[in-house]
Order: structure tokens, then C-alpha cells, then sequence
């Protein structure tokens, strides 16, 4: 079992960073792939951006690429999200998710309980 804690959402201005965090505990962090996701108001949860479990392989949505960076610490069991030139579209609610696999394959097997990312135009 792996328990994810995301934090460090919050509201912020357009053009304006964040970086989120997920903390994960419970089976071996370091093996598995993680991932962020985000489900707008009235909208699917989407893919937002991956990480193999070594942090060597990312994977971003267009929507995204460029302004976003995944990244992770084992030592800490922790996966980021560092988010720039935010835009009012991607305000959301962002969800950690780890998989059972090294890479991202699939969909993931574990999520946590959401972090609400809100930006003002």
C-alpha cells in the first residue's frame, strides 16, 4: 500500500509559480513511477506530467511542456511539481498518483486526496 500527500497548492496570479510536493509512504517509493494529474471544474481528470523511478525519463502534456517541471527525491520520498507562468486554465485540482511500475505505464495505481491550484487572471 502507498499513501500520497500533496501540498503546496494554493492561489496565486497569472504569470505567478507554485511548486507542489507529494509525499508518499508505505511500499518501496523509490521503485515505482509517479505522476501528477488535474481535474478542472466540469472537466476529466488529465495528464499533466510524468517521472520514471530514477527521475531519468519525463513525459509532459503539450499544454504544459515548457512550463512545468517534474521531479523527485527518493531520499525524501517525495515528488515535485514546480509550475511557472501560470495561466488561469490551469487552475484545478492537482493529484499525485504513483504506479507499480518503473516507468509510467498504464494508469496509475495510487492517488492522493487533491491539492486545489486556483489562478487569478
Amino acid at each position: 500500500q502507498v499513501q500520497l500527500v500533496e501540498s503546496g497548492g494554493g492561489l496565486v496570479q497569472a504569470g505567478g509559480s507554485l511548486r507542489l510536493s507529494c509525499a508518499a509512504s508505505g511500499r518501496t517509493f523509490s521503485s515505482y513511477a509517479m505522476g501528477w494529474f488535474r481535474q478542472a471544474p466540469g472537466k476529466e481528470r488529465e495528464f499533466v506530467a510524468t517521472i520514471s523511478w530514477s527521475g531519468g525519463s519525463t513525459y509532459y502534456a503539450d499544454s504544459v511542456k515548457g512550463r512545468f517541471t517534474i521531479s523527485r527525491d527518493n531520499a525524501k520520498n517525495t515528488v515535485y511539481l514546480q509550475m511557472n507562468s501560470l495561466k488561469p486554465e490551469d487552475t484545478a485540482v492537482y493529484y499525485c498518483a504513483a504506479y507499480t511500475t518503473a516507468q509510467a505505464m498504464g494508469v496509475p495505481h495510487y492517488w492522493g486526496q487533491g491539492t486545489q491550484v486556483t489562478v487569478s487572471s
